[in-house]
């Protein structure tokens, strides 16, 4: 990750290579430090950092100090079966529109934050994560992508026991468990990405790698996702669109194998960065 916007121990800033600039500080108050503010101002925000010259201040980034960049979404979209391979894996038909649920603000977690298992049959998802920068209804595919203020490499954690607890099954409690939406570690604006199309996307589950794709495997595509989306809801500045994820995840190996106390899960985008996230036991 060369360029994105951080969220910097509560503040935001625009990292580039590995160096951080308050957003509030270092434009005179021009800016915001709020995250949420940031992206509602997102395309001052880019024009700033294009024009930061090397006097102004910094700090180098640390990871410790690294919070969700984007820490109150209005509204979380998930979406299910998009990518050909896991829907071949899962052995369902390719969907003809967007399978939609939601996953609740409350999940959000940080880069490097711990996931708390809730059950014994807890999974994980590598995905990438739209961000919206300009609202809108209606938008057509061709213009979508002037509507995104970056991508973010996420993980849609999953408790497939309360999942498939019933019928229907309860996706979005299932998927909206506190820390089980870690993302990060920046909103990084599709002007930094040689193909914004295609981006390769793993994760490793214990030292094991589980997931390897492109997001070029998407059914949907990301313009696809956003007109389809804006057909019945509003977006606005700061939504997030979890985009799906591909072959490999625990629910249809055979055996089975769920997330355990102690396991590290790292997810890994080309151009968007790392999140690195333990398994532990719930606390209280």
């Amino acid at each position: 990750m060369k360029l994105g916007m951080v969220n910097h121990g509560g503040r935001a800033g625009i990292c580039i290579d590995g160096r951080v600039y308050d957003l509030e500080r270092d434009s005179g108050g021009t800016l915001s430090a709020d995250p949420m503010r940031a992206l509602a101002e997102w395309e001052a925000v880019l024009c700033w950092a294009e024009d930061l010259g090397s006097d102004v201040e910094s700090q180098p980034l640390d990871r410790a100090s690294l919070l969700a960049p984007v820490p109150a979404p209005e509204k979380i979209f998930g979406v299910g079966l998009n990518y050909h391979d896991h829907a071949s894996e899962a052995g369902l038909a390719v969907p003809k529109s967007p399978l939609i649920f939601t996953k609740f603000p409350n999940c959000l977690q940080r880069p490097d934050g711990e996931v708390e298992l809730s059950s014994d049959r807890v999974d994980w998802e590598a995905e990438l994560v739209v961000v919206v920068g300009r609202g809108g209804r209606g938008i057509v595919e061709e213009q979508a992508l002037s509507h995104v203020a970056g991508f973010m490499v996420g993980q849609d954690i999953s408790d497939r026991r309360l999942q498939f607890s019933g019928k229907p099954p309860q996706f979005s409690m299932g998927k909206s468990i506190d820390t089980f939406g870690p993302i990060g570690p920046a909103v990084v604006p599709l002007s930094a990405l040689e193909d914004p199309a295609d981006l390769a996307i793993t994760c490793d589950v214990a030292g094991e790698r589980m997931q390897e794709s492109r997001t070029s495997e998407m059914i949907f595509s990301v313009p696809e996702l956003i007109s389809w989306l804006s057909r019945y809801c509003t977006l606005k500045p700061g939504d997030l669109i979890f985009t799906g994820t591909p072959a490999g995840v625990g629910s249809v190996r055979d055996p089975r194998r769920y997330l355990a106390q102690g396991d590290r899960i790292v997810t890994t985008i080309e151009g968007l960065g790392t999140l690195e996230n333990r398994c532990v036991l719930p606390r209280g």
